[in-house]
């Protein structure tokens, strides 16, 4: 991979002249100082793969640097030089935390190899923290984004390279879902390398087209190519053995996390639908006695009125008000329970989010919200049901202005499709969601607000997955939240 890194410190200026050119002739990229305290705000500033101290040194000797470098940097190989008359110190010092002791003079072939087992107990050490700290990430998350977007870090930490993607597969192509690290490669060059890792159902390096390097896995999904996590990196550096085990892991740990994401939804699927099943029986036997609760408040209302008792007029409309909130979230259960068949009928879906923007002109009026539209004129017309898509729409407007408490803007845009469908985003800059939200945001009766149902996006949910559409949505705490929808023609 890259070129290793070392510091030296000595307090001997011949020996650290001596050791620097032998360790560059190793490939290493040295720091040298005869400063131990001067060493110490190096390690500060910057990581290094292994780390060289003599013992004896003023006025911080080689133990106590090795303590104080350990402060900075808890996984660094420390070797302790020392002449042969100290080597007693120097077991003293592997005692107190470094890795072994290296004798003076230096003997090429010892030093050469100790550097070795120093820096595979290091990416021994590393990769193993790694590898449990994405298994107990994996393990305690039900979002799949979290997941991949966990996955692409560590990729990219494990394996040291520029920028490592995980694509996951969306129709008839493979999409980036998660990107960590940057470079000028194209995405799509990654995806035509990612494509062939998910056919082939094998790990692999590859040469790129301007003679960059990448390692490429395999998600398997049930025996199947779903996706493949790809790591680029410099055309001078040479991928190990471990590198390519190493992403191969982190692919199929991802893999086992997203088809257990994709169970649970299975199955919750089919518990939510019995639910609401349940709920629209609930539902229609609640609606005759709250028919008549609200009947005899009005009545209530109108004798306290009379009788000029402005406390009880004030106490039968707060009872018309709760009995009318109980009957909206029975009509919305019935609506999520009912299904309903659609009445589909020629429609703009630009005339539809049009239509939404004057029922939430009074949530704009001080001026501390702002919403904004950015409609394409060449979306056409589409066949959709106008109350059911409007009711949904409606809703993600209106979540997405209550999430701005402070202010903020809603944006809402649409752009037509290859295939002649529309995608319709709508985003604002509010709290957005922590992960645990994110991934539970559809579920019937969960919500986080204080006098919410928990239906509305469970139904707005139905109401795209029943036009054959498809929701996404990417959000971030503290960054603020976009729902994608996309529609299509037919």
């Amino acid at each position: 991979m890259t070129r290793r890194t070392a510091l030296i410190v000595d307090d001997d200026a011949h020996v650290l002249e001596v050791l620097e050119m032998r360790l560059e002739a190793l490939g290493f990229d040295v720091t040298a100082s005869a400063d131990p305290q001067a060493a110490i705000q190096i390690l500060s500033r910057r990581g290094f793969d292994v780390a060289l101290f003599d013992l004896r040194m003023a006025p911080i000797d080689g133990i106590a640097l090795t303590r104080a470098a350990h402060e900075k940097q808890s996984r660094l190989p420390v070797l302790i030089m020392t002449a042969h008359g100290t080597i007693d110190n120097a077991v003293q010092a592997i005692k107190e935390g470094a890795f072994d002791f290296i004798t003076k003079p230096f003997v090429p072939e010892e030093l050469s190899g100790k550097l070795a087992r120093a820096l595979l107990a290091r990416r021994w050490a590393r990769d193993r923290e790694l590898l449990r700290n994405l298994g107990e990430t994996l393990a305690s998350s039900n979002a799949v984004e979290h997941v991949l977007r966990t996955v692409a870090d560590r990729t990219l930490e494990a394996t040291e390279t520029e920028r490592a993607v995980v694509f996951l597969r969306e129709g008839d192509a493979l999409r980036a879902r998660a990107v960590a690290g940057a470079s000028t490669t194209p995405l799509v060059e990654l995806a035509a390398q990612a494509e062939a890792t998910a056919r082939r159902g094998a790990p692999a390096v590859v040469n790129g087209s301007d003679g960059r390097v990448m390692l490429a896995a395999p998600l398997l999904v049930d025996g199947t190519g779903e996706g493949a996590v790809v790591a680029e990196t410099r055309s001078y550096v040479v991928p190990t053995d471990d590198d390519l085990v190493l992403i191969a892991i982190f692919a199929s740990q991802a893999a086992v996390a997203i088809k257990n994401a994709h169970d649970r939804s299975r199955l919750r699927g089919g518990a939510l639908a019995a639910l609401g099943r349940v709920a629209t029986q609930v539902a229609h036997e609640l609606n005759n006695p709250l028919g008549g609760l609200k009947l005899y408040a009005g009545l209530l209302e109108q004798r306290f009125s009379k009788l000029g008792d402005e406390q009880g007029v004030d106490m039968a409309r707060k009872i018309d008000k709760a009995v009318g909130h109980l009957g909206e979230i029975a009509t919305d259960i019935t609506a999520y329970g009912g299904s309903h068949e659609l009445r589909r009928e020629p429609m703009r879906p630009n005339v539809l989010i049009e239509d939404c923007l004057p029922l939430v002109q009074d949530r704009l009026g001080d001026g501390r919200l702002q919403l904004v539209t950015d409609l394409d004129a060449a979306v056409g017309e589409l066949m959709l049901d106008q109350r059911e898509m409007r009711k949904a729409l409606l809703n993600f407007i209106v979540n997405g202005l209550e999430a701005m408490e402070d202010g903020g803007t809603l944006t809402i845009r649409s752009r037509a499709l290859p295939d002649n469908g529309v995608r319709i985003e709508i985003e604002d800059t509010g709290a957005g969601m922590d992960d645990e939200t994110r991934a539970r945001v559809f579920e019937l009766f969960y919500t986080t607000k204080s006098n919410g149902t928990g239906l509305g996006m469970a139904i707005a949910r139905s109401v795209v997955d029943r036009h054959g559409g498809r929701l996404d949505i990417e959000s971030e705490r503290g960054r603020g939240t976009r729902i994608r929808i996309e529609l299509p023609a037919r």
